[in-house]
């Protein structure tokens, strides 16, 4: 039914609902492009230790290990890995607001995984002590 002028007014002034569809697109715009795996690994856990040291205002840490958090999730979406890392990663990326000590508790979570043998990662990829 296509609509228009005069039709268009009717269609209005009766209450009809007159709808555009047009094709959409499933990614969202705008999003930035997934890190590689490894390297959101390493963002992460830069991001833990940072917490654990407390560098920095705690604002800035916040946002730091959410973003890292957020990255790490789209990695693993983008690689399809599903591994206690990335499920961490996925619920804690969500959690609002986040209080020093979730943060400091999901940075010591975080570590352990990340160095934990049967996390998946590349050993090359940790960062060195």
């Amino acid at each position: 039914m296509l609509l228009t002028g005069v039709g268009l007014a009717v269609a209005a002034m009766a209450g009809a609902v007159v709808l555009h569809l047009a094709p959409t697109r499933a990614a969202v715009m705008g999003a930035p492009k997934a890190l590689p795996y490894p390297e959101a690994v390493d963002r992460t856990h830069a991001a833990a230790e940072a917490v654990l040291a407390g560098a920095g205002a705690e604002t800035c840490l916040r946002g730091k290990l959410t973003n890292a958090l957020l990255g790490l999730s789209r990695s693993c979406e983008a690689k399809g890995e599903r591994n206690p890392l990335c499920q961490l990663a996925d619920k804690a990326a969500v959690v609002t607001p986040m209080s020093l000590a979730f943060m400091q508790d999901t940075a010591t979570r975080l570590l352990a995984l990340i160095d934990a043998p049967a996390a998946g990662i590349p050993q090359a990829t940790k960062p060195q002590p």
